[in-house]
């Protein structure tokens, strides 16, 4: 069956999928919502060829994965709609709606897991001089965020979803929740710590009328009633331009790639590092080792018995 009739079942189904991701698999909601997007584009693609996703045959699967590669998606984004589709079709697969999996047969290619950006201390040093620079509160602000996410290697969505009294105490540590909904711990340094009280001295002054109960660190006028990881990657990308460095090199997550690679380059432990970023899998984390490979090298050639001149 194809045309309208299998596209309302194509959404019902992708629904149910969505479903059973968020109560069966605690899900994150930014998961959810890019799962929602992949299998969205699917189906944009699929009625084009006359199908929906229920009635998809392995050609038009086939299809689709080749045309993600056509259209300058990164290498990123098309592995996660690939991931998406299939995932989808082996909970289809397991609900019994369909007797086949029109994804199986379609090999995905193999993707290269690509190095981290990487900013130097330098011009980490440099962004967060830029961002304190900007008028009044604002640089306040976001020169706070630059220096809590290069202290902690918190993640966007776990910056932008701090709560005022997650540091109104001025802890040295923050307790998190990352993904899966896991607990970690992530440190604060002095930097940081000065920088969070600098800015909630003017905190009230982003406080939406007549909500001086909102409980965000990071409030704001607009409608979410916090900065959006959005408006802080546009803040950066501004701060990044004012230190004269390209902002296609900076973005939130390079924050957390400096914060992991720094601490590499002073020697800490591989698994100490995996703890504070809030890897499930070392294998993750060891990709940091490639970019301070030079420092690595260096504490291994001078602390090392054989290595040291005699």
């Amino acid at each position: 069956m194809s045309g309208p009739q299998a596209a309302g079942r194509g959404e019902a189904w992708a629904e149910a999928f969505l479903e059973m991701m968020s109560v069966e698999r605690a899900a994150a909601k930014n998961t959810l919502t890019a799962y929602t997007r992949d299998l969205t584009d699917a189906q944009g693609f699929l009625a084009g060829r006359g199908r929906d996703l229920s009635d998809a045959s392995a050609e038009d699967v086939e299809a689709y994965f080749t045309a993600l590669g056509a259209r300058g998606l990164s290498p990123a984004t098309a592995a996660r709609r690939r991931a998406a589709v299939r995932q989808f079709y082996r909970f289809v697969l397991g609900e019994t709606w369909r007797s086949d999996d029109p994804s199986r047969r379609v090999e995905a290619p193999r993707k290269g897991r690509s190095l981290p950006k990487v900013l130097s201390r330098g011009e980490v040093d440099r962004l967060i001089a830029a961002a304190g620079a900007r008028d009044g509160p604002q640089g306040l602000r976001l020169a706070c965020m630059v220096e809590l996410a290069y202290a902690s290697g918190l993640r966007i969505s776990e910056l932008t979803g701090l709560t005022l009294a997650a540091l109104a105490r001025d802890p040295a540590y923050l307790i998190v929740r990352g993904k899966g909904g896991k607990e970690r711990l992530a440190p604060l340094n002095a930097a940081a710590r000065t920088a969070v009280k600098a800015y909630l001295d003017v905190r009230p002054q982003f406080l939406p009328k007549g909500d001086k109960a909102n409980p965000w660190l990071f409030a704001s006028r607009g409608r979410a009633g916090r900065l959006t990881p959005r408006r802080f990657a546009q803040l950066l990308d501004e701060a990044a331009a004012d230190a004269g460095i390209d902002p296609v090199r900076v973005s939130p997550h390079v924050l957390r790639h400096a914060f992991a690679t720094h601490l590499l380059e002073g020697g800490a432990d591989l698994r100490v590092v995996q703890t504070l970023l809030g890897h499930a899998d070392i294998g993750t984390t060891q990709i940091y080792t490639h970019v301070a490979g030079d420092r690595l090298a260096e504490v291994v050639a001078s602390k090392h018995p054989l290595g040291r001149k005699r």
